[in-house]
């Protein structure tokens, strides 16, 4: 029996690999047979990476992030009744405005998809006179509605929670420039109808650890859990061949995520396998969603490798919660309400 509880759906069956023997660090490891998707996966798109999965249908649908043979990125849909084999729709996923016209958007990248209640919603990064978040909705994947931006630019890594707290959408996201920003925090933003936003606070800050001293990043949608919102992020630093993008783990107050309750001073994922240092751009792992069942404790967890494929990745419930908790070192600024 768990320790912990996860506050969610149960996903039988949910892709997993069992934990192996000689594991060291912390409790996440690798499928053996990663990557999961290799380039030139679909007609026209050359690489795929930075995606997100959801159960869907006793199956399992993502949005995945393309780029095209002309360098362009695009959202793409996928379905698996496996969570582990693809098959690609041919085009790009066709927006539509709300009067049911083609609503595209200039190039589009790191989806997310976070179902609340009854819809799902997809989070992007797109152009809105520079680098800002984009929003669609769905409730049968067959047409996908645009909303409004709900962020000015220059804005990054938006994350949507899977349920309303006291009554408003939240939403973390990086406000960044427009480069590959040296800098960024994780915020945290509501809204009552998702086109006014608002109570944006501070949730966490870069640290003096090694592997997340440049920026942080929102990843996968945060997990509700007995403990709190665990919430799975990436992390970078500089070094003299470029930036490493890592995956760290922290615990949200589940009433005010702003708090930061734990929050692991540890990476629980660096680049070492081949998959994750060589690729279009090295050194990459990049969380953008999280399978987890409830009845099982089991999270598998999607990530992006060096902006070239698709990897996966295991824990359990307990030995995660636990190796935080264990391993936490939260400072003055994650503690506070995140306001001054």
């Amino acid at each position: 029996m768990s320790k912990y509880k996860m506050i969610s759906p149960a996903v039988f069956n949910m892709p997993w690999q069992d934990k192996p023997e000689n594991l060291k660090g912390a409790p996440v490891w690798r499928y053996t047979e990663n990557p999961i998707i290799g380039r030139n996966p679909a007609d026209g798109v050359a690489r795929i990476f930075n995606s997100a999965v959801i159960p869907y249908e006793d199956a399992f649908i993502g949005v995945f992030r393309g780029e095209q043979m002309n360098g362009i990125p695009s959202i793409y849909l996928g379905k698996s009744s496996d969570g582990i084999h693809w098959d690609f729709k041919k085009d790009r996923i066709p927006f539509v405005d709300e009067h049911g016209e083609a609503f595209l958007p200039m190039y589009a990248y790191d989806p997310r998809l976070v179902k609340v209640e009854d819809t799902y919603y997809i989070i992007w990064c797109q152009d809105f006179y520079g680098a800002a978040i984009g929003m669609a909705e769905t409730t049968d994947f067959k047409t996908f509605r645009r909303l409004e931006n709900p962020f000015l630019p220059f804005n990054r890594n938006a994350v949507l929670f899977p349920r309303k707290v006291n009554g408003n959408f939240l939403m973390l996201s990086r406000p960044s420039d427009s480069g590959h920003t040296p800098f960024g925090d994780i915020f945290i933003s509501e809204s009552p109808d998702l086109v006014y936003w608002g109570k944006h606070r501070h949730v966490m800050g870069k640290a003096p650890e090694w592997w997340q001293a440049v920026k942080i990043g929102g990843g996968a949608a945060p997990i509700e859990t007995s403990e709190g919102w665990l919430l799975f992020y990436h992390g970078v630093t500089s070094t003299c061949n470029g930036y490493v993008y890592s995956i760290g783990g922290a615990i949200l107050d589940i009433d005010e995520p702003s708090r930061v309750k734990y929050r692991c001073e540890n990476f629980l994922l660096t680049p070492e396998e081949w998959y994750e240092e060589r690729g279009f751009v090295p050194n990459v792992c990049f969380p953008c969603a999280a399978l987890h069942d409830s009845e099982s404790g089991r999270i598998a967890i999607y990530y992006g490798a060096a902006d070239s494929y698709v990897a996966l990745a295991f824990t359990m419930i307990d030995e995660i919660l636990d190796y935080i908790k264990e391993h936490s070192v939260v400072r003055e600024a994650d503690v506070k309400i995140g306001r001054r």
